[in-house]
């Protein structure tokens, strides 16, 4: 099956770089470029894509804004670029329901990656970018406000918890001794409870709620959970 992509950037060299590394993959179409976040939106109503990838700085409506209205509207999944790894931009993009945050210095591999990351339904984060956003967590005091869990089964609570630690659906299921397809029914409920869109707003509602304690939960390299950032290890 072929994934749809919309590629937005005010810069046209950077846009049609882009679109040129994706498009000569097998399983990729880029089916439209737009030059700001207007654009970019008529063209995902228009055409309907798997997944557009927004600059976050453009003229008029920026990619936040953008993404914003796409993921509102629409069910096409968006991966953010920028330049820049300010954490506010993090914030931003996450809140307005983006499936993916990369650097504009992100390799060719890694993007190809990352947009079938996201059109599988996945999520993903640069990994420089989910250290600071879990570095972020980790500084703050933690705030207990669980009661937004109350509408989840102790077993939604354990396969939240588990999320929130970097698991994968197979570990999940050996840490809880079940089936995967068990895990994948729990992982479901949990997003559909809480209003999710996916894997990466569970870690942050994981965090957030005070379900599990910043910094409770690294990686093996010690930055952040690897769910956030699901990168071939090279």
């Amino acid at each position: 099956m072929t994934i749809r992509v919309v590629v937005a950037d005010d810069q046209e060299l950077v846009r049609s770089g882009f679109a040129m590394i994706l498009d000569v993959q097998q399983d990729i179409e880029v089916v439209a470029e737009a030059g700001d976040g207007a654009q970019a939106v008529e063209a995902v109503r228009r055409l309907a894509p798997d997944v557009a990838l927004l600059d976050i700085r453009m003229p008029g409506t920026d990619g936040i804004q953008a993404c914003r209205t796409i993921c509102a509207e629409t069910a096409c999944r968006t991966v953010m670029l920028t330049t820049f790894d300010a954490d506010e931009y993090v914030y931003e993009a996450l809140h307005a329901g983006a499936s993916g945050f990369l650097l504009k210095d992100v390799r060719r591999d890694d993007l190809v990656h990352a947009v079938r990351v996201v059109a599988a339904g996945e999520s993903l984060l640069a990994p420089s970018v989910a250290r600071r956003l879990i570095a972020d967590y980790t500084a703050r005091p933690t705030v207990i406000s669980s009661g937004r869990l109350d509408v989840l089964t102790a077993r939604e609570r354990e396969t939240l918890l588990h999320l929130a630690r970097g698991l994968s659906n197979a570990e999940i299921a050996a840490a809880l001794v079940v089936s995967e397809h068990t895990v994948k029914t729990h992982v479901g409920n949990v997003l559909s409870k809480l209003g999710l869109r996916d894997r990466i707003q569970a870690v942050i509602c994981a965090y957030e709620t005070g379900l599990i304690a910043p910094g409770a939960a690294p990686s093996q390299d010690g930055g952040a959970p690897a769910a956030l950032f699901p990168y071939p290890h090279r």
